[in-house]
């Protein structure tokens, strides 16, 4: 319950959170290459949005920067991995281990913005025990109760359409809170778990979209 001088804060927009993302990424790079400062207008011209838009997007959360000063690259690259949910590790299985799959275990960037895969599962029997980037497949029937047993909150989906709606169903049942789906499918979930759609084909899509558009017009 809210105290007579607490108002409740408004629900922030998914495309902030996207936003949010995306000042981190540049203020990361910012800091690696020495800057120690910047200000609204200077990191929404970087990026191609509005120094009031920036501005609009931080004080969802609360008060940033320094007057005649900007923000300090440092101090805001913490509060916003704050806000984020990444200044910690956060654990996560990975469902699907075919050619996609085996390329998630592979990439390396997770693990540098707090996300670490603990265990991998398929069904298939010939990739069931093999050892992908240091992670020895589990068999798809021991997936409930290990993130039951290890409290996992996160899931990366890489099974064909057809799988989904049964392995989701058994990931929800474990308790998973959030599943990032590589599955081309809109999945069906409670309002209790959050889903976050990758589809490569639609992004192709999109992108076709644009080239077609650029060419038409010249």
């Amino acid at each position: 319950m809210n105290s007579e001088n607490e108002l409740p804060r408004p629900e922030v927009p998914r495309a902030v959170i996207s936003r949010l993302s995306l000042y981190l990424r540049e203020l990361q790079q910012l800091s690696r290459i020495g800057k120690e400062t910047i200000n609204s207008n200077q990191l929404g011209k970087r990026l191609g949005i509005t120094d009031a838009q920036v501005r609009k997007d931080l004080a969802y959360f609360g008060q940033f920067g320094y007057p005649g000063k900007g923000y300090v690259c440092t101090e805001l690259i913490a509060k916003i991995r704050h806000i984020l949910g990444t200044d910690r590790i956060w654990p996560v299985v990975l469902v699907g281990c075919g050619n996609l799959g085996q390329a998630l275990l592979g990439y390396q960037g997770f693990e540098r913005v707090g996300f670490q895969v603990v265990a991998a599962f398929d069904n298939h029997p010939g990739i069931i025990g093999q050892e992908f980037s240091g992670l020895k497949v589990k068999a798809f029937s021991d997936l409930v109760s290990f993130i039951s047993s290890e409290s996992i909150r996160m899931a990366i989906l890489a099974v064909p359409p057809g799988s989904a709606k049964f392995v989701v169903d058994q990931l929800v049942q474990g308790g998973i809170s959030g599943i990032l789906n590589f599955a081309p499918v809109t999945l069906s979930v409670p309002k209790r778990v959050s889903v976050i759609d990758v589809d490569l084909a639609m992004e192709l899509e999109q992108l076709a979209f644009a080239v077609f558009k650029q060419s038409t017009e010249k």
